[in-house]
Protein backbone atom coordinates (compact mmCIF):
# COMPACT_ATOMS: atom_id res chain seq x y z
CA UNK A 1 0.00 0.00 0.00
CA UNK A 2 2.99 1.96 0.32
CA UNK A 3 3.99 2.40 -3.39
CA UNK A 4 0.30 3.14 -4.42
CA UNK A 5 0.44 5.83 -1.27
CA UNK A 6 3.75 7.17 -2.63
CA UNK A 7 2.49 7.30 -6.16
CA UNK A 8 -0.58 8.96 -5.43
CA UNK A 9 1.52 11.68 -3.72
CA UNK A 10 3.71 11.95 -6.59
CA UNK A 11 0.89 12.24 -9.01
CA UNK A 12 -1.00 15.18 -7.34
CA UNK A 13 2.49 16.74 -6.75
CA UNK A 14 2.78 16.74 -10.48
CA UNK A 15 -0.27 17.44 -11.19
CA UNK A 16 -0.38 20.89 -8.64
CA UNK A 17 3.23 21.83 -9.82
CA UNK A 18 1.99 21.40 -13.74
CA UNK A 19 -1.15 23.77 -12.79
CA UNK A 20 0.81 26.41 -11.23
CA UNK A 21 3.49 26.43 -13.43
CA UNK A 22 1.03 26.99 -16.19
CA UNK A 23 -0.66 29.47 -14.47
CA UNK A 24 2.19 31.40 -14.08
CA UNK A 25 2.76 31.42 -17.54
CA UNK A 26 5.26 28.60 -18.05
CA UNK A 27 5.39 27.03 -21.47
CA UNK A 28 5.17 23.14 -21.58
CA UNK A 29 5.37 20.91 -24.74
CA UNK A 30 2.28 20.56 -26.77
CA UNK A 31 2.07 16.95 -25.50
CA UNK A 32 2.28 17.73 -22.15
CA UNK A 33 -0.81 20.08 -21.61
CA UNK A 34 -2.88 18.09 -24.27
CA UNK A 35 -2.05 14.78 -22.52
CA UNK A 36 -0.40 14.88 -18.91
CA UNK A 37 -3.59 15.12 -16.90
CA UNK A 38 -5.41 12.45 -18.79
CA UNK A 39 -2.63 10.26 -17.50
CA UNK A 40 -2.81 11.43 -14.12
CA UNK A 41 -6.49 11.36 -14.18
CA UNK A 42 -7.57 7.80 -13.26
CA UNK A 43 -4.66 6.55 -10.51
CA UNK A 44 -5.62 9.99 -8.70
CA UNK A 45 -9.61 9.39 -8.84
CA UNK A 46 -9.07 5.81 -8.21
CA UNK A 47 -6.71 6.59 -5.44
CA UNK A 48 -8.96 9.00 -3.76
CA UNK A 49 -12.01 6.55 -4.53
CA UNK A 50 -10.54 3.47 -2.63
CA UNK A 51 -9.11 6.13 0.33
CA UNK A 52 -13.00 7.63 1.07
CA UNK A 53 -14.11 3.06 0.50
CA UNK A 54 -11.52 2.67 3.13
CA UNK A 55 -12.79 5.44 5.90
CA UNK A 56 -16.40 4.97 5.18
CA UNK A 57 -16.01 1.26 5.80
CA UNK A 58 -13.70 1.32 8.32
CA UNK A 59 -12.50 -1.76 6.57
CA UNK A 60 -8.71 -1.31 4.87
CA UNK A 61 -9.08 -4.59 3.17
CA UNK A 62 -11.73 -3.38 0.39
CA UNK A 63 -10.18 -3.33 -3.35
CA UNK A 64 -11.42 -1.64 -6.46
CA UNK A 65 -12.11 -4.12 -9.24
CA UNK A 66 -11.24 -4.19 -12.16
CA UNK A 67 -14.90 -4.28 -13.18
CA UNK A 68 -15.19 -0.96 -11.16
CA UNK A 69 -12.27 0.54 -12.44
CA UNK A 70 -13.25 -0.24 -15.87
CA UNK A 71 -16.72 1.19 -15.42
CA UNK A 72 -15.38 4.23 -13.84
CA UNK A 73 -12.58 4.99 -16.51
CA UNK A 74 -15.59 4.89 -19.02
CA UNK A 75 -17.35 7.01 -17.75
CA UNK A 76 -14.93 9.54 -17.56
CA UNK A 77 -13.58 8.87 -21.33
CA UNK A 78 -17.51 9.42 -22.34
CA UNK A 79 -18.13 12.02 -20.09
CA UNK A 80 -15.22 14.04 -20.92
CA UNK A 81 -14.66 12.96 -24.45
CA UNK A 82 -17.71 12.25 -26.36
CA UNK A 83 -20.32 14.60 -23.96
CA UNK A 84 -18.85 17.96 -22.91
CA UNK A 85 -16.91 18.49 -26.35
CA UNK A 86 -20.79 19.02 -28.03
CA UNK A 87 -21.38 21.89 -25.24
CA UNK A 88 -17.58 23.22 -23.88
CA UNK A 89 -15.18 24.71 -26.62
CA UNK A 90 -12.03 24.02 -24.29
CA UNK A 91 -12.87 20.42 -24.34
CA UNK A 92 -12.37 18.47 -27.43
CA UNK A 93 -12.73 14.92 -28.12
CA UNK A 94 -9.30 12.33 -28.02
CA UNK A 95 -8.63 8.88 -29.13
CA UNK A 96 -5.49 9.07 -27.01
CA UNK A 97 -6.98 11.00 -24.28
CA UNK A 98 -9.06 7.68 -23.36
CA UNK A 99 -6.31 5.43 -24.07
CA UNK A 100 -4.34 7.58 -21.36
CA UNK A 101 -7.32 7.39 -19.02
CA UNK A 102 -7.02 3.58 -19.67
CA UNK A 103 -2.93 3.21 -18.97
CA UNK A 104 -3.43 5.37 -15.93
CA UNK A 105 -6.76 2.94 -14.51
CA UNK A 106 -3.75 -0.26 -15.62
CA UNK A 107 -1.51 1.15 -13.36
CA UNK A 108 -3.72 1.99 -10.19
CA UNK A 109 -4.56 -1.63 -10.62
CA UNK A 110 -1.10 -2.99 -11.31
CA UNK A 111 -0.06 -0.84 -7.89
CA UNK A 112 -3.12 -2.27 -5.95
CA UNK A 113 -2.15 -5.51 -6.50
CA UNK A 114 1.43 -5.08 -5.98
CA UNK A 115 0.44 -3.49 -2.28
CA UNK A 116 -2.19 -6.84 -1.84
CA UNK A 117 0.36 -9.14 -2.61
CA UNK A 118 2.90 -7.82 -0.52
CA UNK A 119 0.53 -7.24 2.33
CA UNK A 120 -0.12 -11.03 2.31
CA UNK A 121 3.59 -12.28 2.43
CA UNK A 122 4.11 -10.13 5.57
CA UNK A 123 3.98 -12.09 8.51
Amino acid sequence: MRLLNATFILYVLIFLLFEALKFTGVHFPEWTTSYLNDFLCMPIILTICLKMAHYLTKDRSIKISIAQALVLTCFYAIYFELILPQFVDRYTADLVDVLLYFIGATLFLLLQASANMKQKTLP
